[in-house]
């Protein structure tokens, strides 16, 4: 789930024209001056500018640490937790804990969904928890989805992380209602497109908005609601079954969780077919180039839909071209280790890189853990292709209503 980041907060940033308030540790540093290159907490993983995606690339980082069985530095679930509003709610990223959340805060229900996951899956963070878990429901639109920031229209990525977070914690996404009467699986089901889709191999996949009354199929979106039909998150459990993924049944049964997932599922599938990898279109550019986060957000999504046969080709493009655009990012190396987790494979042999020990040596050093990157000698470990880099942050145009979401901004998270 999982890499949508700096983009999107910069956009909605833009759009509201509000600055992300400050407060999160004491032990935080000031905010930088904007000529001045960001000071990074002590205990966040990453050394880039942590405004747009603090809490997300923080969430992404503890959550594959611990799932791979790997006990997070002390400083950095401490970190995380102190970037909790009272509200139980999180914006991005809050420079100075010592300062509360007040009306200025632009809250973040990506973040807040992302931090939900990651405590949860920790431990002893239950209080914490059932805060966000509360937040999140108190800022549920009237059609039963979420925006990225509370008040917008909705929109089919936010909803479906929220949805994730809220099954995560024990939650049942289909009674949890807005005031006038509408499941969460409401709010997500309207994003996708049904069975009169044009072209037809964009049948099962899901919108991030409308764009003139017109679905248009967006791969972020149909990752993160495949993985909340099916009530799951990031951290996906490997599965013994392997079916290949199919198209959406038609006629669709609209009120179905599962149908729907297994239907994006198959768009999914069908889309990484052509190349082995997702693409995007970029600035500047004139032909779509690699879209290396979405396409680890699809292998995690066809693994939890119980295909990992149809993950298995992006799998294989991932190990050999995700090197240079996950380095130091440890939201991209977090979901990186995800995809190998979701699908069996070891994490700390993914195309020659130890990804593991890579995301280790982002941030504060685990308990016990070895924070040096690895790569794998031998020739036929190597990657191999081409590993190319592309950056998002200002990607793309702001599709549908709303704040909008920079198209293939994904994993945007990913980005830091």
């Amino acid at each position: 789930m999982i890499v949508r980041r700096s983009a999107a907060a910069l956009a909605a940033s833009a759009v509201l024209c509000v600055g992300v308030a400050p407060a999160a540790l004491a032990d935080t540093a000031p905010p930088a001056s904007p000529s001045a290159p960001p000071v990074i907490p002590s205990g966040l993983y990453g050394k880039n500018d942590p405004t747009y995606d603090g809490v997300w690339r923080q969430s992404f980082a503890l959550l594959a640490q611990h799932t791979v069985g790997v006990e997070p530095a002390r400083e950095a679930v401490v970190w995380l937790v102190g970037q909790q509003c009272d509200t139980g709610g999180f914006a991005s990223f809050r420079p100075n804990a010592a300062v509360a959340c007040d009306a200025t805060t632009m809250y973040d229900t990506n973040a807040t969904a992302a931090a939900v996951q990651a405590l949860k899956a920790l431990g002893g963070q239950d209080a914490a928890v059932k805060q966000s878990v509360d937040w999140l429901k108190s800022v549920q639109n009237e059609d039963g989805g979420w925006s990225y920031v509370p008040g917008s229209p909705s929109d089919a990525n936010s909803t479906a992380l929220v949805i994730s977070a809220l099954a995560v914690a024990g939650e049942k996404p289909a009674e949890v209602k807005s005031k006038a009467g509408k499941s969460a699986y409401e709010g997500l089901f309207p994003f996708q497109l049904g069975c009169a889709a044009e072209p037809a191999a964009d049948r099962g996949a899901f919108a991030y908005q409308p764009v003139d009354g017109k679905l248009i199929a967006n791969a972020d979106a149909t990752a993160a609601a495949a993985l909340a039909g099916l009530g799951k998150g990031a951290a996906v459990v490997p599965s013994g079954a392997d079916t290949p993924a199919a198209a959406l049944t038609c006629p669709a049964n609209g009120a179905d969780p599962a149908a729907a997932a297994h239907g994006a599922a198959g768009y999914l599938a069908e889309a990484l077919k052509k190349d082995g990898h997702l693409t995007a279109l970029t600035p500047g550019a004139d032909q779509p180039t690699a879209d290396t986060g979405n396409t680890a957000d699809a292998v995690i999504a066809l693994a939890a839909a119980g295909h990992k046969q149809s993950a298995a080709g992006a799998l294989e493009w991932l190990k050999a071209n995700s090197a240079q655009w996950a380095q130091g990012s440890p939201a991209g190396l977090g979901t990186l280790i995800l995809a190998a987790h979701a699908t069996g494979t070891d994490p700390k042999s993914f195309g020659g890189t130890d990804l593991v020990a890579a995301l280790n040596a982002t941030g504060p050093a685990p308990q016990g853990a070895d924070t040096e990157a690895t790569t794998v000698d031998s020739e036929k470990d190597k990657p191999s292709g081409g590993q190319n880099i592309w950056w998002i942050i200002g990607a793309g145009a702001v599709a549908g209503v709303g704040i909008g979401i920079l198209l293939s901004g994904r994993r945007k998270k990913n980005q830091l």
